[in-house]
């Protein structure tokens, strides 16, 4: 076969192309030995034929045909897919089409995901508020502590009788939320139950995963070390009085593009306490409950502290159902100063998390009251994101509760995902509906993705794997922007996130593992965006916090599905 492959670089343009520019779109990180393996053809091509070689092209391993040219729906690009699923040789690769320049560099093997599934979670020891990262942890990357927040006010909107405003209060460690410096119950709340339901499924895959974070070694899973360093911030955030939650730990403004420990030194500040903050807190606390009760030797009386702190944020919504029914920046910095700028994270509607608040709770506590709650939450079809999550305790059911309606029900909500794949030009899932193209988009995939890990497992009917794999394959390369949207990953990926460590630390390369955002047609920015279609509508720069910024809800599920595609390799068949 060396004949043909000398034959297909005689065919390839005369003028060396960078590999940035190869309309080939695929997984630039990799496929299993024996699972799924296509790739997209943008644009004309010269020769319906393609071919997977090594990457120095001297030796041709498959070759086959792409199949029929298909336009897009989402963008003006014309795509032919190539299907080399039937090739089961290990190694690293690259596919050819004559007369253009070849792909990235990808692997075939038996675990091509396993530095990405690493480095999705260790993401969040990169956004470790109040301590400093070490250079045997972090690498390069390494940084002083910022933000201790040990001296943190209450805000005039938060304040009562027991803790009137300028009060001073500790709040130390937590998460970053996203590209920026402050501390957000709502979203720490879908956040954390993608990582607790992650070590909750896969128990055993999770216990030997280890990603050199500073408690490895502690006889406690890392995943759990590193939800754990969030979860005790989230414990400071509940007024010990009456068990309300502040909404954030934040500034009153955005910090600008610095290092953690060169930011402003203006006062940092907990926030109005909200419904939705107090359902969310009192759905992970019920959850972490349960989860670390089964560590008790390592850490005692968690569980109990957290089980308490669960019961005690839903009392305050009984006595408080009304309170502002979520967070309005607008409404509170219409009479207290100072005025709050950052995220805000407003939801006027709590029925979700409370619904969400009511499943975790009978789950860990076993109680009639909430049993006979339940009993009323209806079956939430909506994928979560997290002003809606409801779906979250619909998953905590099939996994603890479930029922053959249930298992119905998570089928049959698969299969809507999949109404429309024929009609998808990449055969992704993502990309059924122009508004999976949002604000954090990818998060929509990785979410479509778990949603269809959790049907296999209702079925073992691999197709529901696979189309979950499609949609890691979105992520990792198979789109019409040609990214691999994970910091650090693939040929061709975010170098100028809107991150501030990312951009003010001096170092080339982003902090790896981080999922970007992704097409967002609606550009809330303003920065110049050289494509604009739907599904291109991305740009590689810090200034774009609609399409480029990171955040810690994005990089959850994408945590969850790439360790779920690890876990169930094997059972799946996709390794030999």
């Amino acid at each position: 076969m060396r004949t043909i492959a000398c034959l297909i670089l005689l065919l390839l343009p005369v003028i060396a192309s960078r590999a940035q520019e190869s309309p080939v779109r695929l997984n630039q990180t990799g496929f299993y030995t024996a699972g799924p393996k296509r790739a997209a053809v943008t644009g004309p091509v010269a020769s319906g034929l393609f071919f997977i070689t090594t990457p120095d092209g001297k030796d041709t391993v498959f070759r086959s045909t792409l199949q029929p040219e298909k336009s897009s729906r989402w963008s003006k690009t014309i795509v032919r897919m190539a299907d080399f699923s039937a090739l089961e040789r290990k190694g690293r690769f690259v596919l050819r089409v004559p007369g253009l320049p070849p792909s990235f560099p990808f692997e075939i093997g038996d675990a091509p995901f396993r530095d990405l599934a690493a480095a999705a979670l260790k993401g969040y020891y990169f956004q470790r508020a109040s301590m400093p990262l070490e250079a045997r942890f972090a690498g390069k990357w390494k940084r002083p502590a910022g933000h201790p927040d040990t001296r943190v006010l209450v805000h005039a909107s938060a304040a009562d009788a027991k803790r009137p405003e300028g009060t001073v209060i500790a709040s130390p460690g937590g998460w970053y939320d996203a590209g920026d410096y402050n501390k957000y119950i709502v979203n720490s709340g879908i956040t954390m139950y993608m990582l607790l339901a992650a070590y909750e499924d896969f128990p055993a895959y999770f216990d030997k995963f280890d990603i050199n974070i500073p408690e490895s070694g502690n006889g406690v899973p890392d995943i759990l070390d590193e939800v754990l360093y969030n979860l005790r911030w989230m414990l400071t955030m509940q007024d010990p009085n009456d068990g309300g939650v502040y909404h954030k730990c934040t500034n009153a403004d955005f910090d600008k593009m610095v290092m953690p420990h060169e930011a402003s030194k203006s006062p940092r500040y907990v926030v109005q306490k909200s419904l939705t903050a107090a359902y969310d807190f009192a759905a992970v606390m019920a959850m972490s409950a349960r989860i670390y009760g089964k560590f008790s030797k390592a850490f005692p009386g968690l569980a109990d502290s957290c089980r308490q702190a669960a019961v005690r944020a839903w009392e305050w919504t009984e006595l408080h159902p009304d309170v502002q029914n979520g967070y309005s920046q607008k409404a509170i910095n219409a009479w207290v100063k100072p005025p709050i700028t950052t995220g805000e994270y407003g939801d006027r509607d709590a029925s979700d998390e409370r619904n969400w608040a009511i499943t975790e709770l009978y789950l860990t506590l076993r109680s009639g009251k909430f049993q006979n709650l339940l009993s009323k939450v209806p079956d939430d079809a909506t994928l979560p994101t997290w002003s809606k999550v409801g779906m979250l305790g619909g998953w905590s059911r099939f996994r603890l509760a479930s029922t053959p309606a249930l298992k119905t029900s998570r089928v049959q909500l698969a299969d809507a995902l999949l109404d429309k794949i024929g009609e998808n030009a990449f055969g992704t899932v993502m990309g059924r509906a122009a508004g999976d193209f949002n604000w954090g988009g990818n998060a929509n995939a990785a979410n479509q993705g778990v949603m269809l890990v959790y049907a296999y497992m209702a079925t073992q009917n691999r197709k529901y794997l696979d189309h979950a794999l499609s949609n890691l394959d979105y992520l990792l390369g198979r789109n019409a922007t040609g990214y691999c949207f994970v910091t650090g990953f693939g040929g061709k990926s975010p170098m100028h996130p809107h991150h501030r460590p990312s951009i003010a630390d001096g170092v080339k390369d982003p902090v790896p593992g981080l999922l970007a955002g992704g097409p967002n047609i609606k550009m809330q920015d303003n920065c110049d965006y050289p494509f604009k279609e739907i599904e291109t509508a991305y740009v590689d720069h810090d200034c774009s916090y609609a399409s480029n910024e990171i955040a810690i809800n994005w990089n959850a599920p994408l945590v969850y599905l790439v360790n779920a595609l690890e876990a169930l390799k094997k059972e799946a068949g996709y390794v030999n």
